[in-house]
């Protein structure tokens, strides 16, 4: 760290082969994701929800491709600061490509922040979603389950960025204790959702009497097409059915997946980190990612029928709670909403664990790049007791409390506004003065926490594809360079994450879906990316150094 004291305070490495794949399985939480980012794929370019399935086998793919570059690379170059880190060590140790040291890392850090500053006010936005709708269940004249008050999912989101911030604040060694029981805790609930899911759907054949949300009966019918759509089998959830489809969807599940590179940014406080981190990535991603994920979201688009399609799903603030209460009633003696209660009490949990994961993260990313001089200094201090980068946690916190606030008060926006015979029965409350007007008004603007996702996404696409492309370069002189590892597998994966970005573009083009969420994100982050290339020129010349090295450095 520039400037200060040798005896300033530094991390210690307390953590082993358990603490940080725990910590990377917490940013990777299937019951945070299954409940929330289920509405935002059902609605996002309706009907592209039939391919809900393919299109994250087709983000898994991906990732794990990004996840083997990460594991690579943290076997070379254990530290602070994960991609950060890489692309400076990865180019220094080049015989000619090392000039472009500086500018490589710089680009890495600023993508990361488009991803880690941002990813933490989607989780924040969608606790609040998600406590507005249990709040909406158990007080129905209070607040709508469907449409929750945005000015008090707003206020959730606001109050838990900070809450979140101040366990981070306290030190990782807490966070991977609440981290480690949250995860066996949503392991089992979603396991046994997905069991009661399956089950629903193989005793209710086309043409039986089921359940629909509102508790009346209706016969049941299964179609691709129509007013209702649902899958007609087991074969036509896993089918891509549209390849714009599965792109579409890639470019929103890429939310559920990321996380497995968290720990490579918890180097100094791994015990073996060039041991544990590279097992601990690419087990975090196998466990959460391959198994839970595929399973559950197989049981969730297998469960849909003409009384609980995919239209409903579109509309509803919570599918996943909905679906819930159907199989509870169903299959639990009737008891669907306590059922729901429960399973809503684990999600709470790994949202909890997941934005706070992602806040270790994007605190220590931006702390290395602090200790290196390349932001203010002041974010590369550490708490003197803590041993924490606090001054980035509670920057962060901020962040995350408006654009979460953001996210929640614009949800009912979009593809999901709801009609004007709806809202004319919501409850006349204070929760409803903002963020609910008329039908065509909602429409007409942009869905606040699509927005905000493809935003984050966006970032993440740009940072795993520079992550491959650091890869490339970090071992294409280095005596254990190999063809597979080292080449092909980081050449798909960086192909695979530009093509996705394109896709924000191309999707619109093409006509596919609403056009105004991924083109502000784009917008939105080309600003971002601006305003850091001018901020690095500047900041360079005014503390005299050279953007492109002329020697390498000792």
């Amino acid at each position: 760290m520039a400037g200060s004291p040798k005896d300033a305070p530094k991390m210690k490495p307390t953590l082993g082969l358990t603490g940080v794949t725990v910590n990377a399985m917490a940013l990777i939480a299937p019951g945070a994701f299954l409940w929330i980012t289920y509405v935002v794929q059902a609605g996002y370019a309706y009907p592209s929800g039939m391919g809900m399935w393919a299109g994250i086998f087709a983000a898994v793919v991906l990732a794990y491709a990004t996840a083997v570059s990460y594991s690579e690379l943290a076997k070379l170059y254990p530290g602070a600061g994960s991609s950060y880190l890489f692309a400076e060590k990865a180019f220094l140790n080049t015989t000619h490509a090392f000039r472009f040291a500086r500018i490589a890392k710089f680009i890495t850090g600023w993508a990361s922040h488009l991803y880690y500053w941002v990813y933490p006010g989607v989780m924040v936005a969608t606790i609040g979603i998600m406590i507005g709708y249990i709040v909406g269940s158990l007080f129905p004249n209070y607040m709508n389950a469907g449409i929750p008050g945005p000015v008090f999912m707003a206020l959730v989101a606001i109050i838990f960025s900070y809450a979140i911030s101040w366990i981070a604040y306290r030190g990782v060694v807490g966070s991977t204790m609440v981290n480690l029981v949250i995860n066996v805790i949503q392991w089992i609930a979603l396991l046994f959702f997905t069991a009661l899911a399956i089950s629903y759907r193989l005793s209710h054949p086309a043409g039986s009497i089921g359940l629909a949300l509102d508790g009346t009966t209706k016969t049941i019918s299964y179609a691709f097409s129509g007013d209702a759509p649902a899958h007609t089998g087991a074969l036509s959830v896993i089918l891509p059915h549209n390849f714009n489809w599965l792109m579409l969807q890639a470019t929103i599940a890429i939310l559920l997946l990321v996380g497995f590179e968290s720990i490579t940014s918890l180097g100094e406080e791994a015990k073996n980190p060039t041991k544990d981190i590279p097992r601990g990535v690419l087990l975090s991603i196998t466990i959460q990612c391959l198994f839970m994920y595929l399973i559950e979201y197989f049981a969730a688009n297998y469960f849909m029928n003409s009384a609980y399609s995919l239209a409903d799903a579109k509309g509803s603030a919570a599918p996943i709670g909905d679906m819930m209460v159907i199989v509870g009633n169903a299959l639990l003696g009737g008891h669907g909403q306590a059922f729901m209660l429960i399973e809503a009490v684990t999600v709470f949990l790994a949202l909890i664990g997941t934005t706070l994961a992602c806040i270790n993260t994007g605190a220590r990313v931006t702390y290395a790049m602090g200790r290196d001089d390349e932001v203010p200094e002041h974010f590369g201090l550490l708490h003197g007791d803590n041993l924490t980068p606090h001054r980035a946690i509670w920057t962060l916190a901020t962040i995350s409390a408006v654009l979460g606030a953001f996210a929640a008060l614009f949800f009912f926006c979009g593809s999901a506004a709801p009609d004007d015979k709806t809202i004319a029965t919501l409850p006349h409350t204070i929760w409803y003065s903002l963020g609910i007007g008329s039908s065509a008004t909602l429409a007409s603007l942009p869905n606040g926490l699509a927005l905000v996702t493809l935003i984050s996404n966006f970032g993440t696409f740009g940072l795993y594809g520079l992550t491959n492309v650091i890869c490339i370069v970090a071992f294409r002189e280095h005596h254990e360079f190999s063809g597979f590892k080292h080449m092909v597998v980081p050449v798909f994966g960086a192909l695979a994450n530009f093509a996705c970005m394109a896709f924000y573009v191309i999707g619109p083009l093409e006509g596919l879906g609403s056009w105004k969420e991924p083109i502000i994100a784009v917008v939105l982050a080309a600003i971002w990316g601006i305003y850091g290339a001018v901020y690095f020129t500047r900041s360079s010349r005014k503390k005299g150094k050279e953007t492109v090295l002329i020697a390498k450095p000792a």
